[in-house]
């Protein structure tokens, strides 16, 4: 009998054991988790990569989602919260990556939506400069809430007032997952390609 319940207890390690390994993946370095939770509700990992600038990883993406999104447009119709985490592997100066950001934009947006977005573009440049140097291990979560808008978290510390607009949220998600999106590889990552 006491053989039966140590197999047994054995087997329930072996399994909580492989459970909590299935809960995390890593990504040079970083630890991804399978889930998040935005404004109550709890998402799953849609998809993650690397961001190559040249030969260097610059940072780790994550995407979240209420369903499994394959598209840009699946993801803005998806009900629910949604956040994408950038993990920085790399120092970077902000103000210049916030630069890229807004050139992300404008790469996947028509020059007449550009300038309904000057508002946020103007916020989101704030951000970039208070913050100055994005170190290795700083965490960036970009999370919609249905109701509240866009919410912008650097390490920990919400950056300001919601972004209200849905169309700055779309705009700025399209930098990674439009038609011409920062890097292909990412976009095929977060969209569930893990390979």
């Amino acid at each position: 009998m006491n053989f039966v319940k140590t197999l047994l207890m054995g087997m329930f390690a072996v399994l909580v054991g492989a459970s909590s390994l299935a809960a995390t993946i890593d990504i040079a370095g970083v630890k991804v988790e399978d889930h998040a939770t935005v404004g109550g509700t709890k998402l799953q990992l849609n998809g993650a990569g690397i961001r190559f600038k040249g030969p260097f990883k610059v940072y780790v993406a994550e995407l979240f989602t209420t369903k499994k999104v394959t598209s840009w447009e699946e993801l803005l119709a998806a009900p629910g919260p949604k956040r994408l985490t950038l993990v920085m592997t790399r120092e970077v100066e902000a103000g210049p990556f916030g630069k890229l950001l807004t050139r992300g934009m404008e790469d996947n947006n028509p020059k007449s939506e550009m300038s309904k977005l000057v508002p946020g573009l103007i916020r989101m440049s704030e951000i970039f400069t208070t913050q100055k140097v994005l170190v290795p291990g700083a965490v960036i979560h970009t999370d919609w809430i249905p109701g509240t808008g866009m919410v912008v978290t650097v390490n920990g510390k919400v950056q300001g007032e919601p972004f209200k607009e849905p169309e700055f949220f779309k705009a700025l998600m399209g930098i990674w997952l439009g038609a011409q999106p920062a890097y292909w590889k990412l976009k095929d990552n977060l969209l569930g390609d893990m390979s």
